[in-house]
């Protein structure tokens, strides 16, 4: 009996384990997907990968939203590279709000990287059958972001091209063609200076 309820007490213990706090905050990526988006106008679309392993979970073209009070996004579609747990457990987000939630993993590294609401009060019914990805296992990227660029100086060899091979390629023959030659040439100056020293 009491190990029975050591097991309870362990699994109550790891269903809330999803979305412990972390240094990284649901709403640092809100910023980054939309107010730098509408000041410049620039950026690209966000990819979300597995901060384990770096498998693409998913894009912001699903954005759905972002809870800042559980440090989680939530998307409307994911990858494949994300897979569903195989039961449903109760997840309390406080005393009140009771949910049945499945845990989602990443296929790559099998480290829970989120959840979906399966069942929820009325008050989360926008949560319902999204996928609710934990802030602290993923990693993002914002396509068009990155800033190094390559210039012909800053290169140490140029890159070989067919043109640049073929040239190559002529120069070589060319050398070729002119070592053959010397080499005809300087056996011609020997074989004369041999008859010379025969001759004296």
């Amino acid at each position: 009996m009491a190990t029975k309820q050591k097991m309870v007490k362990h699994k109550t213990k790891d269903t809330n384990v999803t979305f412990n706090a972390s240094s990284l905050n649901s709403s640092v990526i809100e910023k980054k997907l939309f107010a730098e988006r509408e000041e410049d106008g620039d950026d690209g679309p966000v990819v979300f990968y597995c901060g384990k392993c770096r498998l693409t979970v998913g894009d912001s073209l699903s954005w759905d939203g972002s809870e800042d009070g559980e440090n989680q996004i939530r998307l409307k579609t994911v990858t494949d590279n994300v897979q569903f747990g195989n039961e449903s457990h109760v997840y309390e987000v406080n005393k009140l709000s009771p949910c049945l939630v499945v845990d989602l993993f990443c296929r790559g590294c099998r480290s829970v990287i989120g959840l979906v609401y399966t069942s929820t009060p009325k008050s989360m019914d926008n949560k319902r059958f999204t996928f609710c990805l934990n802030v602290a296992n993923i990693e993002s990227y914002v396509l068009g972001s990155g800033t190094q660029m390559l210039t012909v100086e800053g290169l140490k060899e140029l890159p070989v091209t067919l043109e640049y091979r073929g040239s190559v390629d002529q120069q070589l023959k060319e050398m070729k063609m002119l070592m053959v030659s010397m080499a005809q040439r300087l056996e011609v100056i020997e074989a004369g200076l041999e008859e010379r020293s025969d001759e004296v």
